[in-house]
């Protein structure tokens, strides 16, 4: 059975950061492209990050040196590391393993970032 659980989300301040986690399990991890999507209130989800089986990165413009996604295939886990938040980064965050026609999903974790 196929999980994939994110953790880590919470209420921040602006400017300040946060870790998110997403453990893996049921697939072969190391193979498969990990990424973290987002999705703020009336608004469709969007790609924020992601990072293939061979450690190559993206991170959309958006997050573009605030962010960083890196993985653990020893832990079976991908993260995404927050700095600099700002109330525009107030989403639910979703991890996603994705290898040709396979797609697999977390059930989100929420980030709140308010003064």
């Amino acid at each position: 059975q196929v999980q994939l659980v994110e953790s880590g989300g919470g209420l921040v301040q602006p400017g300040g950061s946060l870790r998110l986690s997403c453990a893996a399990s049921g697939f072969i991890f190391g193979i498969y492209t990990m990424g973290w999507y987002r999705q703020a209130p009336e608004k469709q989800r969007e790609l924020v990050a992601y990072i293939t089986s061979d450690g190559s990165l993206m991170h959309a413009d958006s997050v573009k040196g605030r962010f960083t996604i890196s993985r653990d295939n020893a832990k079976n886990t991908v993260y995404l590391q927050m700095n600099l938040l700002k109330p525009e980064d107030t989403a639910v965050y979703y991890c996603n393993a994705n290898r040709a026609l396979r797609t697999y999903w977390g059930q989100g974790t929420q980030v709140t970032v308010s003064s």
